[in-house]
């Protein structure tokens, strides 16, 4: 049994904490054992095994061979609901999570390994919504493997904003009026998830883990917090929904997006999925037809010069420049708040009106998408993403 100190409490020193270690010990190795014995033979742990191992890897308790382990077998067998949700159950605990002083905050989750076939606008969202007197924030890394494509870190910080604030700073933005956006970074709100990002890319594949962290959630509305994030296997919405509930997030929007991002093609349909409170998850096809779009492509395309896809090195980012993508999305954007015409300016059209339909800002697709059009064309939308 665990030893005592000398005022009868936990020793949490000596034998004490040997024998925690051992524990700690014991238990991943029976995960792993369980998680990484081949498509066949692997077996499924339990919710609380799974937050209990993803606590143990966050928290440098486990040697990081033992972690990587656990965090690739878990894909490979492919995980279930309850390994999810234990996964994201630790991501919640360790992370720094803040009420911020306004009423409703729309939360977007971008992939945290970027994008690397197109020059992702969305980072600008969030300056478009508070426009739209929508309080918003966007959350990522500066680069994350496989992909080390461009994040919303490396496209707002080639726009000239910040990317490092505080998140009582954060806050204190979003319910500044002239402002009302923000990017929190994952170093900030959640230190030890942010520092497995090297085992991470030595892991190559995705792990696990890339699921769940974009439900982390780090600032809250005082009364409701609603998520939007992206898929691009049909499995994930659902899985999606799920960690979303779990979350705590009151409610949810989830696009088959271009690269798995929040913004849907810009020439052909597209699916979302969404619940509302306690109501049950509907899904319903868009097109941009609905807001007055007519693209011959998909989304921003690469511009010539810069090194983007190469099928070839899809996982290991070899020739991706992640740097020179965010810049060029950078000029798209800002040109975009000019209200230049074209692709950049039609994706946050589009991804805007979105929200503002599923938050309840408007009825219909088209009227969403004048008051964004208004916004970006009247200068609010630039204002607000250039305020210090």
């Amino acid at each position: 049994m665990p030893g005592t100190d000398a005022q009868g409490g936990p020793d949490t020193t000596g034998a004490g904490r040997e024998t925690a270690d051992e524990n700690d010990a014991a238990l991943m190795r029976s995960i792993i054992q369980r998680i990484a014995t081949g498509p066949e033979l692997s077996k499924d742990i339990s919710r609380d095994e799974a937050r209990r191992g993803m606590r143990l890897v966050l928290d440098g308790a486990v040697d990081p061979v033992r972690a990587a382990v656990f965090l690739i077998a878990l894909r490979m067998k492919r995980e279930t609901d309850d390994e999810n949700l234990g996964l994201l159950d630790a991501v919640l605990e360790t992370t720094d999570t803040v009420t911020a002083p306004v009423d409703e905050v729309v939360d977007l989750s971008d992939p945290y390994n970027g994008f690397n076939r197109n020059l992702p606008v969305s980072a600008f969202l969030p300056a478009v919504l508070a426009a739209c007197g929508v309080p918003a924030i966007s959350h990522g890394v500066e680069s994350m493997g496989p992909k080390f494509g461009a994040t919303h870190h490396r496209v707002l910080a080639a726009s000239g904003a910040r990317v490092d604030r505080a998140m009582d700073e954060i806050g204190s933005r979003l319910s500044d009026p002239d402002v009302g956006w923000a990017y929190c970074d994952q170093s900030v709100f959640n230190a030890r998830l942010h520092a497995l990002a090297e085992l991470r890319s030595l892991i190559v594949k995705r792990p696990a883990l890339t699921t769940v962290e974009v439900m982390a959630g780090p600032m809250r509305g005082r009364r409701r917090t609603h998520v939007v994030t992206g898929y691009v296997h049909k499995p994930y919405a659902a899985i999606y929904t799920m960690l979303a509930r779990c979350a705590g997030f009151d409610s949810a929007l989830i696009v088959r997006g271009i690269e798995g991002g929040i913004i849907p093609s810009l020439r052909q349909g597209a699916k979302v999925w969404a619940y509302n409170g306690e109501g049950e998850e509907r899904d319903a096809d868009i097109s941009p037809d609905e807001v007055g779009i007519a693209q011959t492509v998909r989304a921003v395309p690469l511009p010539e010069g810069v090194e983007g896809y190469r099928r070839k090195s899809d996982e290991t980012g070899g020739e991706v420049d992640g740097v020179a993508i965010a810049e060029a999305a950078a000029r798209a954007g800002l040109d975009a708040l000019d209200g230049a015409p074209g692709p950049a300016r039609d994706s946050l059209v589009y991804g805007a009106a979105l929200i503002l339909r599923h938050v309840g800002r408007a009825r219909r697709l088209n009227e969403a998408a004048d008051l964004v059009r208004t916004v970006i064309d009247d200068g609010r939308a630039r204002a607000r993403f250039r305020h210090p």
